[in-house]
């Protein structure tokens, strides 16, 4: 016996087949509505991680003067913050492919509150270096999660914008984080700037809560946590501490930077254990397959770089002013708010030039202008005008703000999306290790120049020409970049 459809199921058949193009059109549009709303919660975080980055950075001479410190120890109060904040990143990012970014990245934050009261309370250097490193363990997550979620939910013509706008947030959080911190520390004390980082990590709490939804599975997989590569997190973790400590080892064992070969040798071993653990672990941590797609490693390696910089102009920039020109904290909170405003003005151009071209051109274009900088501080003399730091701070802005949104492009450009958690954490690390080097080493090196040096602007300047050094290898990596 034929059988036939109902004639109201063929009526509604047909009328849903005609409205069909109308209904994906209102779908799209509420999607991008959520969208825009969404990339607005997660700008919150950013501008919460960079006021906290930028207070502390002005506020560094005053916490140095307090305690009496040498440069390389110094340089402790940020690489206490930079160093878990490194290590735990690629932690972040795989344990959200199996319990959810929403979920991480509001106990991130909680983690991140929770060290920024101890810094506030805190009566010691002990005290304050343990608040700096709970902060970095709690902050940690922002960048990984977030680059994971807009790479999930915006299409791939559409990220690099995305990614631009929501990069635009750190800028524009370095313009008021310099100026706010520069007052309370001359006014109030250095300690007061952890008063505004915890009303503004109050806030990107509530606002995660409210505008970032859950993706899909909102659940913890069964027995993920269980099966979950442990031995491999603590491998890497060592590694990146036994590294770290051999860089800048006089604070942590009395003995010259890279001369402790105990710290070396606990370096290798781990590195070694890391890299066999993996490769026979089910379910590796890191899988190094992530690596054969070359936009993903060359992209992290030339991140890597631009940070490297990023974070030296960041420490030094500071005890420059302090040592050169004599400048108080609000002084230098104003020219570190210049720098910050030259990078808002081409964050998100990079973000869209990379869409219309691709990666390569503004990577290139803004290393190469970082280059020039570096060489142009090592050549100021001690008697060049304040004004002509500034010049070059504003030049060295416009030029690294072209290269960021497209390096995050091309590292995710070919990832597929049930790694953007993992790829996002790992890239992340990899490029913000480029931060707890450029502090350590820029640390060094300065603390180098100053014990051989008798005039103080031939340590800085010898500084200088490191950072050029390795801005130069930042060119070459943004030459061979490529996207698949």
């Amino acid at each position: 016996m034929k059988t036939t459809r109902p004639q109201a199921q063929v009526q509604s058949c047909s009328l849903q087949g005609q409205s069909s193009p109308t209904l994906s059109v209102e779908k799209r549009r509420t999607i991008d509505r959520h969208n825009q709303t969404m990339l607005i919660g997660l700008m919150i975080p950013l501008l919460l991680m960079v006021i906290n980055m930028t207070m502390f950075s002005v506020a560094l001479p005053a916490i140095r003067g307090n305690f009496n410190l040498p440069a390389d120890t110094t340089s402790w109060l940020v690489t206490a913050y930079s160093l878990p904040y490194v290590m735990t990143m690629p932690l972040y990012g795989r344990l959200s492919d199996g319990l959810g970014k929403r979920r991480l990245f509001l106990l991130g934050i909680v983690v991140f509150l929770g060290g920024t009261i101890l810094s506030l309370m805190a009566a010691n250097l002990f005290l304050l270096i343990l608040g700096r490193a709970i902060q970095g363990l709690g902050v940690a997550g922002i960048n990984p999660l977030c680059m994971a979620i807009i790479a999930e939910r915006f299409p791939t013509s559409e990220r690099g914008k995305a990614l631009g706008t929501w990069n635009s947030v750190g800028p524009a959080a370095g313009i008021l984080g310099p100026l706010l911190g520069g007052f309370l520390v001359d006014n109030f004390g250095w300690w007061t700037i952890f008063w505004p980082v915890l009303l503004v990590g109050l806030v990107a709490l509530f606002t995660v809560y409210q505008q970032v939804s859950p993706a899909g599975r909102s659940f913890v997989k069964p027995g993920f946590l269980r099966s979950f590569d442990w031995g491999g997190v603590v491998l890497l973790i060592s590694t990146t501490i036994m590294l770290v400590f051999y860089l800048s080892s006089r604070p942590i064992t009395g003995v010259e930077p890279l001369q402790d070969w105990r710290l070396l040798v606990a370096t290798l071993l781990s590195l070694g254990g890391f890299i066999v653990w993996e490769k026979r672990h089910p379910n590796p941590f890191v899988s190094f397959d992530i690596f054969s797609t070359l936009s993903f490693t060359r992209a992290s390696v030339g991140a890597g770089l631009r940070m490297f910089l990023m974070s030296s102009i960041g420490f030094l920039l500071p005890l420059y002013l302090t040592d050169i020109y004599s400048l108080n904290a609000a002084s230098i909170g104003t020219v570190v708010t210049i720098h910050a405003a030259a990078l808002l003005v081409t964050m998100r151009l990079g973000g869209q030039l990379a869409d219309r071209w691709n990666s390569r051109q503004p990577v290139v274009i803004g290393s190469s202008i970082q280059l020039m900088m570096m060489v142009f501080f090592a050549l100021l003399p001690a008697t060049a005008s304040p004004g002509l730091v500034i010049v070059g701070l504003v030049v060295h802005g416009l030029g690294a703000g072209l290269s960021l949104a497209a390096f995050h492009r091309s590292a995710m450009s070919g990832i597929p999306n049930n790694q953007t958690g993992i790829a996002a954490g790992l890239y992340s690390m990899i490029r913000m290790g480029g931060t707890v080097l450029g502090v350590a080493l820029g640390g060094v090196v300065l603390q180098f120049g100053l014990d051989h040096f008798p005039l103080m602007i031939k340590a800085y300047q010898t500084t200088f020409w490191f950072a050029a050094g390795v801005a130069l290898l930042g060119v070459v990596a943004g030459w061979n970049l490529r996207e698949e």
